[in-house]
C-alpha cells in the first residue's frame, strides 16, 4: 500500500480531451520548481512494454479485440509500470504524478465496456499489487466532446461512439461519489492556468499534511 512508502502519487483522470494531460505537465513543472523530487508517467505507457501494448490498444486497426482482452492488457501494462516505475519512486520519497491509472479501467472497461466491476477490481488489485493513489483529480470538461470530434487523427478508443463516452463519464462520477476523499472533481475552465491554480491549491494541501 503507498502508505507504506514515503512518496506520494498523484493521479489524473477524465474522458477524452478533458485536457488532464495538460494539466499533470504543467503540476510537474510547479512541483520541480518548488524543489520536490517528482516523476511524471502516463497510461499504458512509460515503459518499454507499456508503450508496446499502448500502440497495440490504440491501434485503430485492432478491431477484433474483445473487452475482456482490453482490459487485461491495461492491467499487464499497468503492472510493468508499478514495478518498473512506480514503487521504485514511491520507496525513495518521489512524487509520482499518473497520467490515468485504476479509474481509467473501472470507467473505460467496466462503465464503459460493461465488464463486471467487481471483476475489475480484483485486477486492478493485482496488478497494482494495491498501491492505490493518495489523490486523484478528476477532470471534467463541457467541451471534451466537441474537442473529440474535431480530432483529426482519433485512436481507437475515441472513435467510439457518443454512447460509450456519455457511459465512461457517468461511471467516472459514480467513482467520485463512492470516493470523495480521494477523488476531487475538477471543472476545466476556459482558462488553463485558472483550472491549475485549483489544481494547485489543492496539492499543497495534500502534501502539507504528510511532509
Amino acid at each position: 500500500m503507498t502508505k507504506k512508502l514515503s512518496g506520494r502519487l498523484i493521479t489524473f483522470e477524465g474522458p477524452e480531451k478533458s485536457g488532464k494531460s495538460t494539466q499533470v505537465k504543467l503540476l510537474s513543472a510547479y512541483l520541480e520548481s518548488r524543489g520536490y523530487n517528482t516523476i511524471f508517467i502516463r497510461e499504458p505507457g512509460s515503459t518499454k512494454i507499456g508503450e508496446k501494448i499502448r500502440k497495440l490498444l490504440l491501434d485503430k486497426r485492432s478491431t477484433d479485440m474483445s473487452s475482456m482482452a482490453e482490459m487485461l492488457l491495461y492491467a499487464a501494462a499497468r503492472a510493468q509500470l508499478v514495478e518498473e516505475r512506480i514503487r521504485p519512486a514511491l520507496k525513495n520519497g518521489c512524487i509520482v504524478l499518473c497520467d490515468r491509472f485504476s479509474d481509467s479501467t473501472m470507467a473505460y472497461q467496466g462503465f464503459g465496456c460493461g465488464l463486471e466491476i467487481e471483476t475489475i477490481k480484483k485486477i486492478c488489485s493485482l496488478a497494482t499489487g494495491g498501491i492505490k493513489p493518495d489523490m486523484t483529480f478528476l477532470l471534467d470538461s463541457r467541451t471534451s466532446y466537441e474537442n473529440l470530434k474535431h480530432n483529426k487523427t482519433p485512436d481507437r478508443i475515441e472513435l467510439r461512439p457518443d454512447a460509450f463516452h456519455s457511459r465512461v463519464r457517468q461511471g467516472y462520477f459514480v467513482l467520485a461519489r463512492l470516493e470523495p476523499r480521494r477523488i476531487k472533481i475538477i471543472q476545466v475552465a476556459d482558462d488553463i492556468s485558472v483550472t491549475q491554480a485549483k489544481i494547485r491549491k489543492m496539492v499543497e494541501k495534500c502534501l502539507s499534511k504528510t511532509s
